[in-house]
């Protein structure tokens, strides 16, 4: 861009001594050059303090690796990684042999049935024991009141030793009796075991491994996780997939316009003066001769040569990168008439209040920079 400048200098001097007939010796061409050195320079800082530009532009988008939930052999491939197919989130991948899966998901349902069915059994055994241990507590309370008679009537003398000692005998044999069934419903409700929120421990495990091994056999569908497309499909059926994070099977491509971001990088000493609302404009290289319209959304407070993380070694000042601040841009332009990839590389420039006169010179000068990319350098 400078160097733009300094032709246009140059020429609007050739210019002037032509058609003025302005004489060319060390004067004239000292105070030209000076001029132009000090005017140039000038405008240069005056521009790019209030009117920045960036060549470091680019629409950033999200990626999801897509990772298997579980282990087996690919059996089918629906998608096509080659035309970049839309997908919605839940539309089929690929889909992993479900066979190993589908045999535990039979085993433990099949176990299931069998500890529900001796569960039961144990249930039964237990409603039996606490019928008896109730009855024999009934019993022993009949015992007490007879035993309570006879020996009230006994000491009126109405009644015999012998009645009560009768009488003392059916209180011992039935309070032994309660004694006995109440250790046998004991037994039988260790038998039972334990129980959590009211059902049977062992229900409640095998119930959790059946609804995990019937979770593993979902996954043996792997869906699209949002709406977009897969890029650069390799995976054939066939291929052995394992659930490691460094060995995604696919990259699936979001497609939503909130997955996506325009950014541009700046000089930190170039952002004092840009603030959120200032119009901007764009270029892409993609699109030679177009320049569209923006608007800053974010200025982002940090950079990214800065941030610390937990090591074990010590910071060193020296060496180390100046960093550029980022500016996240709004287009407003509608730009899905072309073709612009996303990743695309482009230039920006914003547009703030102040030395507003400058943005003129700034916007002919994008749209200079934006015909050069009409001439391609490998086609030479």
């Amino acid at each position: 861009m400078e160097i733009l400048l300094t032709l246009t200098y140059v020429a609007i001097c050739v210019a002037i001594f032509k058609i003025f007939r302005i004489p060319v010796n060390q004067w004239t061409l000292a105070t030209a050059a000076l001029g132009g050195i000090f005017g140039l320079a000038l405008l240069f800082i005056t521009m790019a303090y209030n009117q920045p530009f960036s060549t470091n532009a680019r629409i950033y988008f999200t990626t999801v690796a897509i990772i298997p939930s579980i282990k087996g052999r690919v059996i089918e491939v629906p998608v096509q990684g080659h035309t970049n197919q839309h997908l919605e989130a839940g539309d089929v991948l690929f889909k992993i042999d479900p066979k190993p899966y589908e045999y535990v998901v039979a085993e433990k349902r099949a176990g299931l049935a069998d500890a529900e069915a001796n569960v039961a059994q144990l249930k039964a055994s237990v409603d039996q024991a606490a019928a008896a241990t109730a009855k024999a507590k009934t019993n022993q309370e009949l015992a007490q009141i007879n035993y309570d008679r006879q020996k009230e009537l006994f000491e009126k003398n109405v009644v015999a030793q012998a009645t009560l000692d009768t009488a003392t005998r059916n209180l011992d044999a039935s309070k032994q009796a309660t004694a006995e069934t109440i250790a046998a419903e004991d037994r039988t409700r260790q038998a039972y075991g334990a129980t959590v929120d009211g059902e049977h421990s062992a229900i409640v495990r095998l119930r959790n491994e059946l609804a995990d091994a019937q979770y593993d056999l979902d996954q043996t569908v792997v869906r699209a996780p949002t709406g977009g497309f897969v890029a650069e499909l390799a995976l054939r059926p066939g291929v052995y997939v394992v659930p490691a994070p460094f060995r995604p099977a696919m990259v699936f491509v979001n497609d939503s316009p909130t997955d996506r971001a325009l950014v541009a990088a700046f000089q930190q000493n170039a952002l004092q003066r840009v603030n959120i609302g200032n119009e901007a404009e764009v270029l892409f290289k993609a699109v030679p001769g177009r320049v569209f319209k923006a608007k800053v959304s974010l200025v982002i407070d940090v950079v990214a040569a800065g941030q610390l993380q937990t090591s074990g070694t010590l910071y060193s000042v020296e060496g180390l990168p100046e960093g550029r601040a980022l500016v996240r841009l709004d287009l407003v332009d509608d730009i899905s008439g072309y073709k612009v990839p996303l990743g695309s590389a482009g230039e920006a420039a914003i547009y703030t209040e102040h030395f507003h006169e400058l943005s003129l010179l700034r916007k002919i000068l994008l749209r200079m920079r934006s015909w050069q990319n009409y001439v391609f350098p490998e086609a030479l």
